[in-house]
């Protein structure tokens, strides 16, 4: 099924047309028509199946933009969901004008979130911790919502938020239209719809096809493993390798030894602020470090595609945090490759890994084959700017300056990040020092920027 069969205002249909929308996907060929008509939903979906599309259509063809309250709420459980959320509705809506999505997520200041909140807005797309204390301090009006979203509920459930969105659900009108997603469907799933739906349909894909990954068990004292991890990431001409560890001491450990090594390396761990967390994304996700180390905790929300290899250099502590890990290597459709390291004292945990995964081979470590001809390192160095959002910068106004301006090709030039409040451009290791030397010279949008490599 297309999206111009789709009962869409015409503008609607040619905003997804120039977004590249033509085919729905099976979720959204399940959803969309059952939502559109105003129904309560259960969604079965995995990341990357196009979820957000499917419940991001209806709300843009219900919002009444002249009536300037918030009309619709969207729950996630992380802030870089929600981000990205928030950024796929902007796009969505570039066919009508003065629409406002506002964030509200933990780990970054209150103050600003109230401030943002008293000139209103129509959509809140946010973490559930961070929209009830909102709602607690009276600075978030509720009682027009008609609109409600839990996107990825199982994980907010694991992350014990089930209390938070009862309470939030309370103070939502009853006359709403709800849809849940999820990647599973257990008890507390619903248990938790029973709670907050009202004669709900059912939707899942049957027989969906698993992204193929493979995966490899090594048996391997723990004084040895930093010895084959280059091996690993040469042999399988890893460009973007994950390695999870469980604890966030040995992220930094790890990272210090490979980095003597010769290797650059990124971590991602608890100990990290949320300005240090965002850039560490930026710049693994934009091909500028080859490596990121990273805890579980950390990792929740990571949303990177073409992620070639995950190393399990800690086993999981359970067989659903294994799940969540190699799950980084099979993003939008594609398969990968996964491989877990296991000592002796864990051969009994094994038992649990073999009844969960049946695909898993189990091979000897000295069997690991160095490709030497494979350089582990990345194409990309990252140029920051002090600049961004909030002082109207846009990435066309950079990709002007550095095309333009300064004489580069496109293809010198990768992923360009404006956040709120500065920009990351990724630029090709031959090019940074002369797009250094030349933008420290050069306005962008007419002001000279500070400029550094990252």
């Amino acid at each position: 099924m297309k999206f111009k069969e789709l009962k869409l205002k015409k503008e609607f249909i040619e905003n997804l047309n120039s977004l590249g929308y033509e085919n729905l996907t099976p979720i959204q060929e399940l959803s969309l028509e059952k939502s559109l008509s105003g129904s309560d939903i259960i969604a079965q979906a995995k990341t990357g199946s196009g979820k957000t599309v499917a419940f991001c259509i209806p709300m843009v063809e219900k919002l009444e933009v002249k009536r300037f309250t918030i009309q619709s709420l969207i729950l996630a459980p992380t802030r870089e969901l929600s981000n990205q959320i928030a950024n796929e509705l902007r796009k969505l809506f570039r066919h009508i004008h003065n629409v406002k999505v506002l964030t509200l997520c933990g780990g970054v200041p209150f103050k600003p979130q109230v401030a943002s909140l008293q000139h209103n807005a129509h959509i809140i797309v946010g973490t559930t911790g961070r929209v009830l204390k909102h709602i607690k301090e009276k600075n978030l009006n509720l009682e027009n919502i008609n609109y409600f979203v839990l996107d990825e509920a199982d994980k907010m459930l694991d992350m014990g938020f089930y209390d938070d969105i009862e309470q939030i659900v309370e103070v939502l009108p009853q006359n709403r239209q709800t849809l849940l997603f999820s990647a599973t469907y257990e008890r507390n799933i619903e248990n938790l719809a029973s709670k907050i739906m009202k004669n709900h349909t059912f939707v899942k894909i049957e027989n969906e096809k698993k992204e193929f990954i493979k995966q490899t068990f090594y048996n391997i004292e723990n004084r040895d493993k930093i010895e084959y991890i280059s091996k690993i990431i040469s042999t399988n001409n890893a460009s973007s390798t994950i390695i999870f560890c469980n604890m966030r001491q040995t992220c930094e450990t790890l990272a210090d030894d490979l980095y003597d090594l010769g290797f650059d390396v990124l971590t991602l761990h608890s100990d990290l602020d949320q300005k240090q967390r965002d850039e560490t994304i930026v710049l693994f996700s934009n091909k500028s470090y080859p490596i990121l180390i990273a805890s579980d905790v950390a990792a929740r929300g990571l949303d990177i595609d073409d992620i070639d290899l995950v190393i399990n250099y800690d086993l999981a502590l359970n067989e659903k945090i294994h799940t969540h890990r190699i799950g980084r290597t099979a993003r939008a459709g594609k398969g990968g490759c996964a491989v877990t390291f296991y000592t002796k004292n864990e051969d009994d945990k094994l038992d649990i890994f073999k009844s969960t995964f049946s695909d898993i081979n189990f091979e000897d470590v000295q069997n690991i084959q160095d490709n030497k001809d494979f350089k582990i390192d990345s194409d990309f160095r990252t140029i920051y700017i002090n600049s961004g959002k909030k002082h109207k910068l846009r990435k066309a106004d950079i990709l002007g300056s550095l095309t333009a301006g300064i004489g580069l090709n496109k293809d010198d030039i990768g992923k360009i990040d404006v956040l709120d409040f500065c920009s990351y451009v990724a630029i090709k290791k031959e090019k940074v020092k002369f797009t250094l030397n030349e933008l420290q010279k050069t306005k962008i949008k007419g002001k000279i920027h500070n400029i550094f490599e990252k």
